[in-house]
């Protein structure tokens, strides 16, 4: 059995940090950065604002896809090499996201990048561990953390900042000189502290069918709307594929001696309790952060800029209260820390359902703000619980999966909150409008106000539609918003029904 390598100093154990790190916040940061640029890119390829989401979508789908595989791939290529690949593919399929001139271009490079970009977290946490003597293992962590805190925070800022001055491909055009310039010094520091490799076998059936469902799945929640759901023989198709791939898929790997995912993680308590509620939990979550900025940018007149200013300070207390829930952990029962993430996430949904039109920017910041300390009492006290009564030799196949389903729930979520969100601005419209009739004595107060402006007749009732218009999405917004309060509080009953774990 080979030695571990033993760890760097100096010098070299900094580049080693700079350089890992490096590489986890371009990945990181490319799973929010997209966000407030959706109106900017649907507008520029010439599609709806709701098939923009699939950019994102298309992204996690492939990412979470990729997650399972890393183990097999890291026995199979080593861990350096895996790295170093991920991070130079990852920076081609950017550089390819950037030129793309149609969606469905983009939409098969961001798969690409989503893809290649799985194992480059978890290896990087790993190489970093390598790294550090073992003494020093929690400042590693430490420093690897704070990097998956910022980057999702300066995504939408830095990608509407990038739309407004430049051009969204810029978006994608960043990661390009960042990943080379990662992938060299990774390479130039770590070189010679290669993992041993093997050739293990592969579950080729397992993944055929994980792939099949997922993607049919999702193709079925992204097309579903514009093909008017099951009144299309193509989404009746893909349900009927969903079903009988998933069926399969789970007796197959329930069955499989060596499966692409080990479903037996689920006969744990807290382990089935606590990936049930990060992904739900993650889904809301990631649900608003897709509907925010599209919603601030199609109604309410901002830039994308500013669209990613107002859902800056989320960061705030996400990366003042970290360090410190991580040194609380061991003491105080990481179920009460869920307890109040759920409790801090639901209280934002229930004050964004109060939203007007006349909300402004402070307002709008403050909710995120608040949300902070959410996010500082979320992910990590979830997995402690999701990993307190796994075995460690199998706690690597039980980070894939959960992983996989945290991912699959934001990229679901993505589409479905979207398709609800428009969904309900329809039949809040045809509310609206019932009592907007060319006699009403409101409808011609409002019209002859308008004509005031200089405007024709036609150029008025446009006017007064999109008013109604966005009221329309201000209310479908709210609806939204109250459903993921009402989502966050059904999970605090979820996270208690994991039981406290002993294990520091």
């Amino acid at each position: 059995m080979n030695a571990p390598h033993p760890p760097l100093a100096g010098g070299r154990l900094v580049l080693a940090t700079v350089a890992l790190s490096l590489a986890t916040f371009m990945n990181v940061l490319d799973t929010t950065i997209a966000n407030v640029s959706l109106t900017t890119i649907a507008g520029d390829l010439g599609v709806s604002p709701s098939q923009g989401t699939w950019v994102i979508t298309s992204f996690g789908v492939s990412n979470a896809v990729a997650v399972p595989l890393t183990g097999w791939l890291t026995r199979r290529v080593g861990q350096l090499r895996l790295f170093i690949s991920s991070v130079a593919l990852f920076s081609i399929a950017s550089l390819l996201c950037g030129l793309a001139n149609s969606l469905e271009v983009l939409l098969v490079f961001r798969a690409v990048q989503g893809l290649v970009a799985g194992p480059m977290i978890p290896l990087s946490q790993a190489l970093l561990l390598q790294a550090y003597p073992k003494q020093k293992a929690g400042m590693a962590i430490a420093m690897w953390s704070m990097t998956t805190t910022i980057a999702p925070v300066m995504g939408p800022v830095l990608g509407g900042w990038l739309t407004d001055n430049y051009s969204w491909p810029w978006i994608f055009y960043i990661n390009v000189p960042l990943g080379l310039a990662a992938a060299w010094l990774t390479w130039a520091v770590l070189k010679g502290r290669e993992s041993p490799t093997a050739k293990p076998p592969i579950d080729y059936i397992g993944l055929s069918l994980l792939v099949i469902w997922v993607g049919a799945t999702q193709i079925l929640l992204d097309k579903g709307k514009e093909l008017d759901w099951f009144g299309s023989p193509m989404i009746i198709g893909l349900a009927v594929v969903v079903g009988i791939a998933f069926t399969f898929f789970l007796i197959w790997e329930l069955t499989e001696s060596h499966p692409i995912v080990d479903l037996t993680l689920f006969t744990h308590r807290n382990f089935t309790a606590g990936t049930l509620a990060i992904t739900l939990g993650y889904a809301a979550f990631f649900g608003n952060l897709v509907l925010i900025p599209m919603w601030l940018q199609r109604f309410m007149g901002y830039t994308a800029t500013w669209a990613g200013l107002v859902t800056a300070p989320v960061g705030v207390f996400a990366i003042l209260l970290s360090p410190v829930i991580g040194r609380l952990m061991g003491k105080v029962d990481p179920r009460l820390f869920a307890t109040l993430a759920f409790l801090v996430f639901a209280a934002c949904g229930f004050w964004r359902s109060g939203f007007s039109p006349d909300v402004d920017a402070r307002t709008i910041a403050l909710t995120h703000l608040l949300q902070g300390i959410a996010m500082a009492t979320f992910f990590i006290p979830l997995t402690t619980i999701i990993i307190s009564d796994i075995e460690p030799q199998r706690i690597p196949s039980a980070s894939g999966l959960y992983n996989f389903m945290r991912i699959m729930g934001g990229s679901f979520a993505a589409s479905v909150w979207t398709t609800l969100w428009e969904d309900g601005a329809t039949r809040h419209h045809a509310y609206l409008v019932e009592n907007v009739t060319p006699g009403a004595p409101a409808t011609q107060h409002a019209l002859a106000g308008v004509r005031g402006l200089g405007v024709s007749a036609e150029q008025a009732r446009g006017m007064i539609d999109h008013q109604v218009n966005t009221q329309a999405f201000l209310i479908s917004a709210n609806d939204m918003f109250f459903l993921s309060g009402v989502i966050f509080i059904g999970l605090i009953g979820v996270i208690w029904l994991s039981r406290r774990s002993q294990r520091g």
